[in-house]
């Protein structure tokens, strides 16, 4: 995107009001916002009431303050502006330490209009660069948050803070779909290594003749196909974090190889003698049960505790169900501003019916669905008729849950909607249907529906003949002859 595309604002600091005028003419006839100060005081006012200023034209001799120690204020503040200096007194030694302070550019006076232009425009440009690679970073970041305030994942974020500074390689175990990759993004993110590479490798998604390959590189002519020189996984990661994701798939031989990186920090490409000295934290994660692995002979004693220095579990979400409903609400957020939509929420009694769900897919699962329903849904607001029949299923779904109800009244009436909403979506909504299955008359069934505040979905097989009427020698509660529309 060219600069000119959106309305950068730029101030310019300088004591010369003729200095001012000029760049005044030259940045506004280019589209540019303008901003301008004599002294240090306005400046840092000017500064204090618009953050949002893109660069700064300062000059180095102001006449209430220095313009390099206004530079140092300057690169401090939260969203920081780029800085063009400029003098008419300077001196390479004075470039030099504006450079080191953060200075973008160094312009001497008298200024020229295309020069002045050339740096602008390439201060805005790496500007904004530096604000792209921030909000990927916000967005990476926001993406991989570990959410849940249940004491199991209050302790494993106290583990993950305890573990992540030092250089330990970890092991991260737990069913598939609960976050071992958040658990290995966060340690990454709060160790020494954060700046440098994260290098993810899912062992079971690469075939067997591909992943020493992948994981070690190759040379040229090394096997059909290699046409090039190809860097491994582990050599990427050098100075960083490798995750070996599903590390219980792999085969013993390449086990063999990934041990002596562990041992011996070395890796070799294939198809080359040569061996190249790495520096890498490893982090495993498996699904499997690698001491029953070993038993059998699928998985090497050794190499199993060479990972497991500092072993991690990660609890299934069935194990901290009071957490679905802040995941819900964290998943609303991310995915209807994704996608530009109206916030959406989940009822009580919908999350209630969540709570009580098994979640053999754990967080990956309760994420699709609800990113499913988000899209699918048009109501603001997903209620227990809005969720996928499979969530009712289980019969012990019908009970309502004890902590919420106070008397046997109140029991006797929450069971009843329950029982209700399971067998009306267990029969596609159809009230007749439903009703003689039940055996209460249609007519006691729509009482019921109005005294819980059931709200019929339309749907396939909704719609009631006139012959069911008859059969049941009710009326219909709507001139169309349908049920609920």
């Amino acid at each position: 995107m060219n600069t000119r595309e959106r309305n950068y604002r730029i101030l310019v600091v300088d004591d010369e009001d003729n200095i001012r005028k000029t760049l005044k003419m030259i940045l506004e006839y280019e589209g540019y916002v303008f901003f301008e100060a004599a002294d240090g005081v306005t400046a840092r006012e000017v500064l204090e009431s618009h953050p949002e200023i893109d660069l700064v034209l300062l000059d180095i001799r102001l006449p209430d303050s220095d313009g390099l120690s206004l530079l140092a204020e300057v690169r401090k503040k939260p969203l920081v502006p780029e800085v063009i200096m400029i003098s008419g007194h300077g001196t390479i030694a004075m470039a030099v330490e504006a450079t080191k302070l953060g200075a973008f550019d160094f312009l001497e006076k008298p200024l020229h209009r295309e020069r002045v232009l050339l740096s602008v425009r390439n201060a805005l440009e790496a500007r904004k660069l530096k604000t792209t690679v921030q909000d990927i970073k916000k967005r990476v970041e926001k993406k991989y948050r570990i959410i849940g305030q249940h004491p199991l994942m209050l302790g494993l974020w106290q583990e993950i803070q305890k573990i992540a500074p030092t250089h330990a390689t970890v092991l991260i175990q737990g069913e598939s779909g609960t976050g071992k990759e958040l658990v290995a993004r966060a340690i990454h993110d709060n160790s020494p290594r954060a700046e440098e590479n994260f290098v993810q490798v899912n062992c079971a998604a690469i075939p067997e003749e591909l992943i020493e390959s992948e994981l070690f590189g190759h040379e040229k002519g090394a096997f059909t196909g290699a046409t090039e020189r190809k860097p491994g996984k582990f050599e990427l990661a050098d100075g960083g974090t490798i995750f070996l994701d599903e590390i219980g798939d792999m085969s013993l031989k390449t086990q063999s190889k990934v041990l002596r990186v562990l041992e011996e920090g070395e890796v070799q490409r294939v198809g080359s003698s040569k061996i190249i000295k790495v520096d890498v934290r490893i982090i495993a994660a498996t699904n499997k049960d690698l001491k029953k692995e070993m038993k059998e002979g699928r998985f090497r004693d050794d190499l199993y505790f060479r990972l497991n220095v500092v072993p991690i579990y990660v609890p299934p979400l069935r194990e901290r169900k009071e957490d679905i409903p802040l995941l819900v609400d964290y998943f609303c957020a991310a995915y209807s501003e994704e996608n530009n939509f109206r916030r959406k929420k989940f009822s009580a009694e919908a999350l209630e019916i969540m709570m009580k769900y098994p979640w053999k897919g754990n967080v990956r699962e309760l994420r699709n669905l609800v990113e499913r329903l988000i899209i699918l849904t048009d109501k603001e607001i997903i209620g227990p008729e809005d969720l996928p029949d499979y969530l009712l299923q289980d019969r012990e779904l019908l009970l309502p849950d004890l902590r919420r109800v106070r008397t046997l009244r109140d029991f006797r009436e929450e069971a009843e909607k329950n029982f209700i909403l399971f067998k009306l979506k267990s029969n596609n909504w159809n009230v007749s249907r439903t009703a003689r299955e039940i055996d209460t008359p249609r007519s006691n069934l729509y009482k019921k529906l109005e005294q819980y505040g059931i709200k019929l979905k339309a749907g396939a097989g909704e719609a009631v003949a006139s012959s069911s009427n008859e059969e049941e020698g009710e009326e219909s509660p709507n001139s169309t002859g349908q049920d609920g529309r």
